[in-house]
């Protein structure tokens, strides 16, 4: 009788609600610096390197396909590093002893895990539009499909570095976060040819760039404008996201049975 009333007290889902999940949003949506270089960086980026693309191609439709190659780019730009930043938050709450505290309530894993990876995907959808909206307002011109695959491809594939920015954050110290995150992202971003298309990359660098998240989460969300999609690319986001996510559990885990 007593073990039944005990279960019958357990909160549903684990704990996970969603009060608790908008506060984590706002939460993240009060730090100023980290929303500049995830919603205003990449704008900035489109506006420096984008739009100076009109006219420079003879033929007035493959300027216009160039710039929005460049805006979708830019968004999965964006939508990665909100996700991964959000993920990687975590080293921070470790540090202040957030982990500890949160065993002190029905919180269960898989919900504060569910948590911080919404709010990630939340925080990069935020990202996606923002890049949108300035790519539209700079003259950007897509068939309405275009532009509503091309949003979710950037956006859902961002899942893979929500997980990314878990794994990092429950394996490194809270003050080498960064540190790891920031050359870790910017190499992926060349490989994923985010900032420069992979054609003009050295042979060798095209080869391992078809091996990093970044290169099918690209592929897919340019998919709708280049119409080459490819399931290699599908294959790549599933097994990176799969890979990260084990491991982020597993350290989960590990850092938790020590509190």
């Amino acid at each position: 009788m007593t073990a039944a009333t005990l279960t019958d007290r357990r909160p549903a889902f684990g704990g996970f609600s969603l009060t608790y999940l908008s506060l984590e949003i706002r939460r993240v949506l009060r730090n100023r610096r980290s929303l500049f270089f995830i919603l205003v960086m990449p704008a900035v980026f489109f506006l420096l390197f984008g739009l100076p693309q009109k006219g420079q191609n003879i033929d007035e439709a493959n300027s216009a396909a160039a710039i929005a190659y460049i805006m979708i780019s830019l968004a999965v730009y964006g939508a990665m590093t909100a996700s991964t930043a959000t993920g990687g938050a975590v080293a921070v709450e470790r540090a202040q002893g957030w982990s500890r505290q949160l065993r002190l309530t029905p919180l269960r894993p898989p919900a504060y895990v569910a948590t911080k990876v919404l709010s990630a995907l939340s925080l990069s959808l935020l990202a996606v539009i923002v890049e949108f909206v300035v790519g539209a307002a700079g003259g950007v011109r897509m068939p309405a499909h275009v532009w509503l695959l091309a949003g979710l491809g950037a956006w859902l594939g961002s899942l893979v570095f929500a997980a990314l920015g878990l794994f990092v954050g429950y394996l490194a110290p809270a003050e080498n976060v960064m540190q790891f995150m920031g050359p870790i992202l910017a190499l992926l971003a060349l490989f994923g040819g985010l900032f420069v298309p992979l054609e003009v990359l050295p042979h060798v660098m095209r080869t391992i760039a078809k091996f990093t998240p970044v290169y099918g989460v690209g592929s897919i969300a340019r998919s709708p404008l280049t119409h080459d999609f490819s399931w290699v690319a599908v294959l790549n986001v599933v097994l990176w996201t799969a890979g990260l996510g084990v491991g982020a559990a597993l350290l989960f885990r590990r850092d938790t049975a020590r509190v």
